[in-house]
């Protein structure tokens, strides 16, 4: 590897000398939470934070020989050629590292002027390739490598001055409060936890070790978090669920949601997405599961471990979802159904019944081949009535000439 320290020297200065507030840390009790999750996992990733140019400053360049031991990959191609960033198929010049994990963007493999492509099996002649079962994989430690940028390198560390922590908090070693975040009583943050800015924490709350709380992400009283849990900006965790009951005047009476939400291990919510408190036990996302963002998830709710929920997904009350469900954009899943362990189900689908194992599109939902034979009918149904017309035409010219 070899650095360029001129290109170097031009990134990451200070602009007008700004002053570094006293960050010192108020007293406070440590502890470890307790029962949820493994404070000995890897740290959480987020996303990377664009904190310095990406593309117009080179800094480092890696021989492909050493890229290939990196990252276990099989080179085909020169050991000795050199790259020093990382960008799309069509973009690329020949000193990036490329990748092909989608068959759709094979042409724009064949035509990119990438320096070498990560992928899943040699492409054509005259190319250099970094060949594993997980290409997509392969260039994400590329790029963190070549990229060198430190995930969420806030220049907040340790406890700002301006949050407000009860004086019952509990905090694990090396947790970080940025600016103006809320901490009530009775709260236990574990170890390497990260709270951003304008982060609300009710009373109660348990978050686990090597967690990242996002700006202006909400956890409301009594909710728990296991270890490694992400929430991106403006996520609110344990909102009231939306429900009520008519009294003898017809007037809307709230039901107090008494419950509270779970998050195991390694989840992640994305930005502005919604998880409702249960009316007396617990809404549960189990470990590992991933939510994009806009999504909402009703009260009593259940879902399982490894799932993948995209935008703008809405999942009404008391839904059980097993491991593995996959769902595309826009889906809509009424409530008090049961999904079982992967379902994959469309963008835009509607669920009104449960689901055994198998893949579904449309709405109502059915299994996808029947929906695609039904597609092939709907767009040949203007062939099939001029064919009905011609037919109705010979059988009333027969009628008319008996």
């Amino acid at each position: 590897m070899k650095k360029d320290t001129e290109s170097a020297s031009k990134i990451g200065r200070c602009q007008g000398g700004a002053p570094i507030l006293d960050q010192a840390k108020p007293a406070l009790k440590t502890a470890q939470p307790k029962g949820l999750g493994n404070a000995s996992g890897p740290k959480s990733g987020g996303c990377p934070t664009r904190a310095e140019p990406i593309f117009e400053a080179r800094t480092v360049s890696y021989s492909l020989a050493e890229l290939a031991t990196l990252t276990g990959a099989e080179l085909v191609g020169d050991p000795s050629y050199t790259v020093t960033g990382v960008h799309s198929l069509e973009e690329a010049t020949p000193e990036d590292v490329s990748f092909l994990a989608n068959p759709r963007y094979a042409e724009a493999m064949k035509q990119s002027k990438a320096g070498v492509i990560c992928i899943d099996a040699a492409g054509p002649i005259g190319k250099n390739y970094l060949v594993s079962p997980h290409p997509s994989l392969t260039f994400q430690r590329i790029a963190e490598t070549l990229l060198q940028i430190t995930p969420n390198a806030s220049g907040f560390t340790g406890i700002h001055p301006s949050a407000v922590i009860h004086e019952t908090a509990q905090l694990g070693p090396d947790v970080s409060i940025g600016p103006n975040a809320v901490i009530d009583r009775d709260v236990t943050i574990g170890a390497r936890t990260r709270i951003g800015p304008n982060v609300s924490i009710g009373y109660g709350v348990t978050i686990g070790s090597d967690c990242h709380l996002q700006s202006n992400s909400v956890v409301r009283e009594r909710c728990q978090l296991g270890s490694r849990v992400i929430l991106q900006p403006g996520a609110i965790i344990g909102s009231c669920g939306f429900g009520y009951t008519l009294d003898a005047k017809g007037n809307h009476v709230k039901l107090e949601q008494l419950g509270i939400v779970i998050l195991e291990d390694d989840v992640e919510i994305g930005a502005n997405t919604t998880i409702d408190r249960s009316r007396f036990k617990a809404t549960l996302v189990r470990r590992g599961t991933k939510i994009d963002n806009l999504v909402q998830i009703g009260h009593n709710v259940e879902v399982g471990e490894h799932n993948i929920i995209a935008s703008q997904t809405g999942i009404s009350g008391s839904v059980k979802m097993g491991k593995y469900v996959v769902m595309g954009g826009q889906v809509g899943i009424a409530g008090h159904i049961t999904i079982d362990d992967q379902v994959l189900i469309a963008s835009r689908s509607g669920i009104s019944k449960s689901l055994k194992t198998g893949q579904y599109r449309g709405s109502p939902a059915i299994p996808i081949k029947e929906y695609h034979r039904q597609e092939v009918y709907v767009r040949k149904l203007e062939e099939y009535v001029e064919r009905l017309k011609k037919l109705e035409a010979g059988a009333t010219e027969r009628r008319e000439g008996g």
